[in-house]
């Protein structure tokens, strides 16, 4: 089992593994006394997860409920909140007792947010079920829901209690779950890893070590930077222009599938411009295509630039952007925003 700690505010491990699903209470056991504790899930995850969840969780003298919403991200908002607060309620959960997010991001923000504010703050515990849950989503504290405007608009920094991550219940994921995480999992090797990107690229990785690495990295720049005000934008790679794509396409496209062609164009436009080293961007879409993702969204700039003006990331006539110089070599670069439509429509070219 490999163990990485997080050394934020509050502190905490993420366990990487197979096999251990059924030792959650057991684990959990280790850190939070037997209390009561709400599982939050999706109703896909429910059928293949939610009793051996829920039964390792009873062995280990915890009292459990379980909340269920309609998987997607289109169950990422405020209705869903409502009632799963309403659930904790109803449960009479306190702030002595537990959530734990049994599931991929969507859970794992609905789930997180939900703790940040019932009864002003519980604990909760992350039990990522995707890829992109597990290199990524679960980790950092960031929970949230999305407005009709805008992914993410609305939420809370609340780190979790602990991260458990089996990666055997990565084996029932359908290829396009696998690819988004492999997305987010690129991210990290464009960003500082190098080794990390070509290994990828390659096809040659174990999805346990993958995890652990990706988890090493965002935990370094997570206790550098725990709210999001300097370093840790770097994370935002792709995604000021991926969250505009998932938007303009009424969610069809999968939060990974955007991040990878957001990133495509941003890496795009910087060559162009000669704010990238050569060949980078050549680079970056051979490794999606190696793992199937792909780069073109058909959604024109002048749309794409409007809703991603409505990004938490813009402060005030400014948008900060996350430009790969080169793989290994990214730099965060402030852009006026009646520039930006003009920046994206020299990526989608």
């Amino acid at each position: 089992m490999k163990v990485i700690k997080v050394q934020t505010e509050k502190p905490y491990e993420v366990l990487v593994a197979r096999g251990f699903l059924g030792q959650v209470g057991r684990l959990i056991c280790t850190k939070i006394d037997p209390c009561r504790v709400c599982i939050v899930t999706d109703d896909n995850v429910s059928k293949l997860y939610g009793a051996q969840v829920e039964n390792a969780l009873k062995d280990a003298g915890y009292d459990p409920c379980t909340y269920v919403f309609p998987h997607g991200e289109a169950s990422k908002n405020m209705q869903t909140l409502a009632e799963l607060l309403s659930c904790l309620a109803d449960h009479h959960l306190s702030r002595s007792d537990l959530i734990v997010a049994l599931g991929g991001g969507v859970t794992g923000d609905i789930a997180g947010f939900a703790a940040s504010i019932y009864m002003r703050g519980i604990r909760y515990v992350q039990l990522p079920t995707t890829l992109l849950a597990a290199v990524d989503a679960s980790v950092g504290g960031k929970t949230a829901i999305d407005l009709p405007q805008g992914k993410n608009l609305v939420g809370a920094f609340w780190q979790p209690s602990m991260v458990l991550c089996d990666a055997d219940t990565l084996l029932t994921l359908p290829p396009e779950q696998v690819s988004c995480g492999l997305a987010e999992a690129i991210k990290y090797g464009v960003l500082w890893d190098r080794a990390l990107f070509d290994q990828l690229a390659a096809g040659g990785y174990e999805l346990e070590e993958v995890i652990a690495r990706c988890v090493e990295l965002k935990a370094g720049i997570v206790q550098q930077d725990e709210r999001d005000t300097g370093k840790r934008q770097m994370l935002n790679l792709g995604h000021t222009v991926g969250h505009a794509i998932e938007q303009c396409s009424g969610l069809s496209v999968l939060h990974g599938q955007a991040v990878a062609i957001g990133t495509a164009v941003v890496a795009s436009a910087a060559e162009k411009l000669g704010l990238a080293k050569q060949g980078t961007c050549a680079e970056i879409l051979q490794a999606y295509h190696k793992l199937g993702l792909a780069d073109k969204c058909g959604i024109e700039a002048e749309k794409l630039a409007e809703v991603a003006l409505n990004d938490k990331k813009r402060l005030g006539g400014e948008i900060t952007l996350v430009i790969p110089r080169a793989v290994g070599d990214c730099v965060l670069y402030k852009l006026k925003a009646e520039m930006l439509e003009g920046f994206i429509r020299i990526g989608l070219e």
